[in-house]
């Protein structure tokens, strides 16, 4: 790792770790200064990871897609971004206090996980000198960002469904948001990320069959993107033909990213295939 590089990943870390902590006193306090202070570092985090990103970039002559610890830093730049824009758009600060520890746990990850060797930049494969690799793995950022935030929304609904009914209106958990608007931004959230976890299908059905002559191999990481789609497939078909709201589809979402990290962790590092290089 480059040592511009390196400094941009501490930063990175660092500022989310702070972020972190910051996001959770505010859920605890209600303090908008707190607030303030867990956006702002949160924005700092996300710059130092763009630039982090962007130095990967440049040493490498290529976009920063090509293995595990450069898609574990893409992914929560992802996240964070997605994050940031549902924190504007609606007001949501409480959110980061269950989704920037998403964020944080794969940075620690590349910490403690994955050795120097593995971030060295290396001569690309010839089946990743593709232009349809950076539309697979750009889609998949975003759609696993969403995914991501879609989570944390549906944690938050399971706790404060559990706090409507048990009919107290005092304490820690009142500071959520409402339990009907929480279930709706992550049907919103979970739209965002099927559209795109769709498009990382197929551009990597396109991109399989220019490098290995063939559109579908049942490769693992193939399957389990195809039951990962699925699995919010079926939440959507639910939520809109049979009127899946409330404790179940908050469930499906959770399982939904369950599946998403078992996607990238599990595939990766357990299952043997074509993608065993990211």
């Amino acid at each position: 790792m480059n040592q511009y590089e390196n400094i941009a990943f501490i930063i990175t870390f660092t500022a989310y770790s702070a972020a972190m902590l910051f996001y959770v006193w505010y859920f605890v306090s209600k303090r908008e200064n707190v607030g303030r202070l867990a956006s702002i570092t949160t924005i700092v985090g996300w710059m130092a990871n763009t630039a982090a990103l962007t130095i990967r970039s440049i040493i490498a002559g290529r976009l920063p897609f090509s293995n595990g610890y450069e898609f574990l830093l893409a992914f929560a730049w992802g996240i964070v971004i997605i994050y940031l824009w549902f924190e504007y758009r609606h007001r949501l600060k409480s959110l980061g206090a269950f989704v920037i520890p998403v964020a944080w746990i794969l940075l620690a990850y590349v910490l403690v996980a994955i050795p120097s060797e593995e971030k060295a930049v290396v001569p690309l494969m010839a089946a990743l000198r593709s232009n349809w690799l950076s539309v697979h793995v750009a889609t998949a950022i975003l759609s696993y960002g969403a995914f991501a935030v879609s989570f944390g929304l549906a944690v938050m609904y399971l706790i404060k469904l559990k706090k409507e009914n048990s009919g107290s209106k005092s304490g820690i958990m009142s500071n959520l948001p409402a339990a009907r608007l929480l279930d709706e931004l992550s049907y919103k959230s979970i739209t965002f990320g099927f559209f795109f976890l769709a498009l990382v299908i197929v551009s990597g059905a396109i991109w399989a069959e220019q490098a290995w002559g063939s559109y579908w191999t049942w490769d693992p990481k193939e399957t389990w993107s195809l039951i990962t789609w699925l699995i919010y497939g079926a939440y959507l078909h639910a939520r809109l033909t049979y009127g899946w709201r409330g404790k179940r589809a908050a469930v499906l979402a959770i399982i939904g990213f369950i599946a998403v990290m078992f996607t990238f962790f599990g595939v990766n590092y357990f299952l043997a295939g074509l993608h065993s290089y990211a």
